[in-house]
């Protein structure tokens, strides 16, 4: 589960895990993660047409303020996203 991009000024750090499912989506981690049952907020990363959205959240220490920056974060890098989402899955 590699790191592919960060925020250190909002303290996220975003990851896609190599062994996981369709639909392309990211695992956004308020600060580093610390182990397996560090929580985190799971982002859909969208496509061309369709933008980012939230799925779940199970970090407890997680704000609004930090769900609106995971979105912007997973936006802003969508396209960027996608890509490193398809090396490690393929584009199905």
């Amino acid at each position: 589960m590699p790191q592919v991009l960060s925020d250190p000024q909002s303290n996220l750090f975003v990851y896609i895990f190599t062994n996981d499912h369709q639909p392309a989506h990211v695992h956004v981690f308020k600060g580093r993660k610390r182990g397996s049952r560090t929580g985190y907020i799971k982002i859909n990363i969208g496509s061309t047409v369709e933008p980012p959205s939230l799925v779940k959240i199970t970090a407890k220490d997680v704000r609004n303020k930090d769900i609106i920056n995971a979105l912007n974060l997973a936006a802003d890098h969508q396209e960027y996203l996608i890509e490193i989402w398809n090396e490690y899955h393929g584009n199905k």
